[in-house]
């Protein structure tokens, strides 16, 4: 009698083992979803959209660059920040282009570098300015001399994309213009060596004080050898609002690294009817 006993305490053992492994089981992926959940409320995402509502972070629109990078990087959002259907201004005349024939566009995200471009050095502060209703991103075809614009206003707090046009550049005096000149100055070293002064001034980091600025001069063999790649097919430009007049005698290139975050800036003047850099500004860490 004893040993039934024990035969059927052993049974009613092993009847119970897996009732406990089920619950156990249970237990842990109720834990893995829940860390799950967690951990993808705490990832950082530029766009987040649900059946009935769109939720963009509120620092999107605060800068123009944050809302151009999110723009350029994010087709859900690209296809939510345009005004359909959107006009397209040709010298032909106005093409309206719906939602269904849009294709993405990653305008000058697409470069490993793009460049704004300045009358005065008044205006450098411009690219900050979180007061902005409006602003324009474009391309300045140099072989073409056309130039594409891409009009944005910020409506109701949020940018949006308004309409396109495509133009010729307009044409000046028979003096050469700015675009002409950078065209020759981008592609050919030796008309570059000819409208640089010599020496030339360098603003750059104090190698002896990272958190100062030096002002110095520079010879024009020091500046092939810091000199940037600089665009040579077409010039991209972000107008926050700065002049841009195409007959100014001055003109500021700011070259702005998208991966490394470098940024350098050229100074040009003109001086009878010739161009030439008078400046080169390098602070990049």
């Amino acid at each position: 009698m004893k040993l039934c006993w024990k035969y059927a305490a052993c049974l009613l053992l092993i009847l119970l083992l897996p009732s406990c492994k089920g619950n156990n089981s249970k237990v842990s992926q109720e834990d893995n979803v829940s860390m799950q959940d967690t951990m993808t409320q705490v990832v950082d995402i530029p766009d987040v959209e649900t059946e009935d509502v769109v939720v963009t972070p509120a620092r999107v629109d605060e800068l123009f660059d944050d809302f151009i990078w999110n723009f350029t990087s994010n087709e859900k959002l690209q296809r939510r920040r345009i005004g359909f259907p959107l006009p397209i201004v040709t010298a032909e005349g106005t093409q309206l282009i719906d939602k269904d024939d849009w294709e993405y566009d990653l305008l000058i995200s697409e470069e490993p570098t793009y460049t704004l471009v300045f009358d005065n050095e008044d205006e450098l502060d411009k690219e900050g300015d979180t007061s902005l209703e409006s602003a324009e991103v474009e391309w300045v075809y140099l072989d073409t001399k056309m130039r594409q614009r891409y009009f944005f206003n910020r409506n109701h707090g949020a940018w949006e994309l308004d309409s396109i046009s495509l133009m010729p550049l307009p044409s000046g005096d028979k003096e050469e213009g700015f675009v002409d000149f950078y065209r020759s100055f981008a592609t050919d070293s030796i008309y570059q060596l000819e409208h640089i002064t010599n020496p030339i001034g360098f603003v750059t980091l104090d190698p002896d004080d990272e958190f100062s600025i030096l002002e110095t001069t520079m010879g024009i063999s020091q500046w092939f050898a810091f000199r940037p790649e600089l665009p040579k097919d077409r010039l991209t430009n972000i107008n926050y609002g700065q002049a841009n007049d195409d007959l100014s005698r001055q003109k500021i290139l700011k070259v702005n690294g998208f991966e490394d975050g470098s940024s350098i800036i050229l100074y040009f003047r003109k001086r009878g009817n010739e161009w030439e850099m008078y400046k080169f500004e390098d602070t990049s860490i």
